[in-house]
């Protein structure tokens, strides 16, 4: 060998070893030394010299990470110790069961040592190194004969491809469980759901599903984790005596290892440590569907043997069901407080995760297409934690003859009025926002709201109180709160003096003006600078029921979004007859005098007011500014004009000066309204 090729060789032993080291760091100890730009390089060094000498290449090698030529099919594998399947508890009483006939068939009355360890919802993987190398990796299969997975699970970042440490056996096969966490897991869904794709059910399914791809480089995209609980054939070491010194071992080899094995005693020290998960079972950055217990002891576990195709010395303490199969009785829509189009499945009672469950969500119409929810199929359902259960899929193969598709609804169930769904959204709504009982209680609140008919001593929790008492059906019932003010003072925290201050406040809250008409009617998008430009171009809010779509769009601040959602608006009857009687009821504004844009004197300039204001309001400055035609913004960008500042500015200021907009104190600020 020539001292170049010796160079090129002790580089790539130096490279491989740096890369092991730290991939060990960040996978299994979760501790990264170095910076991820720095991992890229050593390894995109690595991948160079190995392309440029592949004779140099070895099946430990780090880029062997990164998936190979995809496969026409798994070959199999038989594994010479076979991977049993374990017994289930299902109760604290099956566990003392359990517990009893462990001491009865070691005849002894000692308490007996346990390690207690999650159980992974995943997939049962074997893998086997010789010298230290991983040279293959099976699925458990039947238990006698599984699939070689060997060049996906080289691609799942946790498992090292060379062990490290002392003493590492000739001949060593451990066993764990293949996992997707629930992050990756969710990105992988949403990517999926963003492709009009087939979403997975579950973590499980994705895990098991990613492991089983003929193609390696997919399987190396899904992200996949690896924890080890057990081993089977070891030649050239000596093992400990007990299964937690055998697992503490592994992790000295560099093998990943779950952070919450524990060592209990007794079957009281078992059921502890399955409440204590239990509890913890949502804040686990993976999937468990329970906990396992193993003798301790080796020698006790010899002396226990095995039952059929299962260990005597060990078992899984399941928790309750989190999937389960039921049927579809209906599908139905409920409207949320801001008009959101929800479907609902009616189920056939089911129990699972902990309850019985008879109502699941399918979020919306897009959801229902994805998954072709039918009434009349059976579905799996799921519940995790204190989730709201969900259809995660249909059972297709049971699906009754002459199902029929679900169609949104055309209009609301609850007040009748139009449903309309925006091209780019997934949601459906209810376009009757003044009219709709179930929208009431959220557009009282807006109308009430102080930029918009500023109705003092009306707060949320006051229009809450009135909803519930069946006072106020609509906003504008509120102007007829005077005739049942015997019946508000009766309500909690509501007395005389405070009847007398809301009627006197509604009293005066009907000299308004109309852009703050406008805002209150609580359109959706048309915020405030939005309803100034429609007063303007209108004067009057009968125009401007009457508009169509292409006058709108024309007008400022107004595009063919919040021209359609205005249209949609005005179109339904229910919300006209609510706006008549809130007219008829003696709310009025002051005549505008139309303007053109061009002859406001601040149009095409953008503000913004932050800080506090010695001589008024935030919100008072920021009317003044929309009346003289400006556009009033929350945040300073380059395409803001100017920045007013009171006291405490804040860091919208540093922005400001970074971006180079111009400042204004309050008294430049007055002087320019001024001028």
């Amino acid at each position: 060998m020539s001292h170049q090729e010796k160079q090129i060789t002790d580089r790539i032993e130096a490279l491989t070893q740096q890369l092991n080291h730290h991939s060990r760091q960040y996978y299994v100890l979760d501790d990264p030394e170095i910076p991820d730009a720095e991992y890229d390089r050593l390894f995109r060094e690595l991948q160079q010299l190995e392309q440029d000498h592949p004779e140099l290449k070895t099946i430990d090698s780090p880029t062997q990470r990164v998936g190979g030529e995809a496969l026409a099919a798994f070959t199999q594998v038989t594994h010479r110790i076979p991977m049993l399947s374990l017994g289930n508890v299902f109760s604290e009483q099956e566990l003392l069961d359990f517990y009893k006939r462990v001491r009865d068939r070691l005849k002894t009355e000692d308490e007996i040592e346990f390690t207690a360890e999650p159980k992974l919802d995943g997939l049962a993987i074997s893998l086997l190194y010789e010298k230290g190398v991983l040279l293959q990796a099976a699925t458990r299969g039947d238990g006698s004969v599984g699939e070689n997975v060997t060049e996906n699970a080289r691609t799942i970042r946790n498992i090292p491809l060379h062990l490290s440490g002392n003493n590492i056996p000739d001949v060593l096969e451990v066993r764990g469980e293949v996992f997707m966490s629930k992050a990756v897991f969710e990105k992988l869904n949403q990517q999926a759901r963003d492709k009009g794709e087939k979403t997975f059910v579950n973590p499980r399914n994705a895990a098991a599903g990613s492991l089983r791809q003929l193609d390696s480089k997919i399987a190396a995209s899904r992200q996949l984790s690896m924890y080890c609980y057990a081993v089977g054939v070891v030649e050239g070491f000596e093992l400990p005596a007990t299964h937690s010194e055998i697992l503490q071992q592994l992790g000295e080899w560099g093998l990943p290892l779950c952070h919450e094995v524990e060592v209990v005693q007794a079957a009281s020290g078992c059921q502890s440590y399955y409440e204590k998960i239990g509890k913890l079972r949502e804040q686990l950055a993976y999937d468990i569907d329970g906990v396992v217990y193993k003798v301790n002891s080796l020698s006790l576990q010899q002396q226990l043997g095995f039952v059929a195709r299962a260990p005597r010395w060990a078992t899984a303490h399941k928790f309750p069901a989190q999937e389960e199969i039921t049927q579809v009785n209906a599908i139905e829509f409920q409207v949320g407080r801001t008009g959101a189009i929800t479907p609902v499945a009616r189920l056939e009672p089911v129990f699972v995760g902990g309850v019985t469950v008879s109502n699941a969500t399918l979020h919306n119409m897009d959801e229902i297409r994805r998954k072709d929810v039918r009434v009349g199929d059976q579905v799996i359902i799921r519940r995790a934690g204190d989730v709201i259960p969900e259809v995660a899929s249909v059972v297709f193969a049971n699906r009754p003859a002459g199902s029929v598709e679900v169609e949104l609804p055309r209009v609301c169930p609850v007040c009748g009025s139009d449903v309309v769904q925006e091209k780019d959204e997934a949601v459906a709504r209810c376009s009757g926002g003044l009219y709709c009982h179930a929208q009431r209680k959220e557009g009282i609140k807006h109308f009430a709201s102080r930029r918009a008919m500023d109705i003092d001593g009306l707060g949320d929790k006051l229009v809450e109180q009135l909803v519930d008492a069946d006072l106020i059906d609509h906003i504008d019932d509120l102007y007829l709160l005077k005739d049942k003010t015997q019946s508000i003072a009766a309500m909690e925290r509501m007395g005389q003096k405070s009847v007398d201050n809301l009627i006197d406040s509604l009293e005066k809250s009907k000299a308004t003006t109309l852009p703050r008409f406008i805002f209150a009617l609580g359109i959706r998008e048309v915020g405030e600078v939005t309803a100034a430009s429609l007063a303007n171009h209108f004067g009057d809010i009968r125009p401007l029921m009457q508009a169509n779509e292409a006058e709108l769009i024309n007008i400022a601040d107004v595009g063919p979004v919040v021209a359609s959602r205005v249209v949609n608006f005005f179109s339904q009857a229910h919300n006209l007859e609510v706006i008549d009687r809130l007219l008829s009821a003696g709310i009025h504004w002051p005549a505008i005098e139309k303007k053109a844009e061009s002859e406001l004197p601040l149009s095409g300039l953008s503000f913004v007011v932050t800080g506090t204001l010695s001589g008024m309001g935030r919100n008072d400055a920021k009317q003044l500014l929309i009346d003289k035609g400006a556009k009033v913004t929350g945040s300073v960008s380059k395409k803001t004009s100017y920045l007013v500042v009171g006291e405490n500015p804040g860091s919208k200021a540093a922005k400001a000066e970074e971006l180079g907009v111009e400042i204004l104190d309050e008294e430049a600020f007055l002087l320019l309204i001024k001028d």
